[in-house]
């Protein structure tokens, strides 16, 4: 029986602090048989390993997310950056990082310099990355093209981009497009994009507890939902359930090198 994968939930966010254990249950129940936990700064080190500690199907990533980067950025890079290299082994990523301008310009240069060298680690680490990039793709690719190589992998995460951004991203050979709640948003335009995308090239993701997919938009997400985003692909790719399962879930395991992670059955 094919399974699923929420390759993006901050599921130790304050948020769950009231049914996190049911919550789990409804993922499990739902046939999500992993979650990645993107890590945000220093403060969410403590609840993420907490929540990761407590149950095998959550695997951590460590990162700093761009927006927050601000005045202390260096003090803050410096933390994640020995919790990372103190043991690189218990996480499946360097993320989350990347650029945010949607909010604030103010830490422009800091961002780059952030990204650069986060992405300089997972170089160092063979390990690969989650990108978060809003309103931030020039500059971003700015960075990018200036320190891929063939061996830098990952996931721009929670992709809500042009058709344009799809083939410029592609030529980072092994680079992931992470589909989440955005995609049943009427009017935001992902549902003309998907099917540039190659199948080979998705994850899915939640990015919970934010961007319920419909039926839950407004509400908070959680992990189960990602069956949502799956219907979703089934409907504007005309392919089964299975499909979408079986190749989003193997994108992942190879991606992320889950197996070593986490016992993966498909029975």
């Amino acid at each position: 029986m094919p399974f699923l994968i929420d390759t993006h939930a901050h599921l130790y966010a304050e948020e769950f602090d009231e049914d996190r254990t049911e919550m789990l249950l409804r993922a499990n129940n739902a046939g999500v048989n992993a979650i990645l936990l993107p890590n945000i700064d220093s403060s969410s080190i403590e609840p993420m390993e907490k929540l990761a500690a407590q149950n095998s199907s959550c695997i951590k990533m460590m990162g700093l997310h761009p927006t927050y980067v601000k005045e202390n950025w260096e003090e803050e890079l410096s933390i994640i950056q020995t919790k990372l290299f103190a043991d690189p082994n218990q996480y499946c990523a360097v993320g989350e990082i990347g650029m945010d301008l949607y909010w604030d310009k103010t830490f422009l240069e800091e961002q780059k310099e952030v990204f650069r060298r986060q992405l300089k680690w997972a170089k160092e680490l063979n390990l690969p990355i989650a990108i978060h990039v809003r309103k931030a793709f020039d500059e971003l690719f700015e960075v990018m093209d200036q320190e891929w190589t063939p061996a830098l992998k990952g996931v721009f995460h929670c992709y809500t981009g042009s058709i344009e951004q799809v083939k410029k991203i592609m030529k980072y050979e092994q680079f992931y497009f992470g589909i989440g709640g955005v995609l049943t948003y009427k009017n935001a335009g992902l549902q003309e994009v998907i099917p540039h995308i190659p199948l080979n090239r998705l994850v899915l993701e939640t990015d919970a507890p934010y961007l319920s997919p419909v039926p839950y938009r407004g509400k908070r997400n959680e992990s189960s939902y990602v069956a949502e985003v799956a219907g979703k692909i089934v409907d504007i790719l005309g392919i089964s359930m299975d499909e979408v399962k079986e190749i989003t879930s193997q994108n992942a395991i190879e991606l992320f090198q889950l197996h070593k992670f986490i016992q993966l059955n498909h029975d």
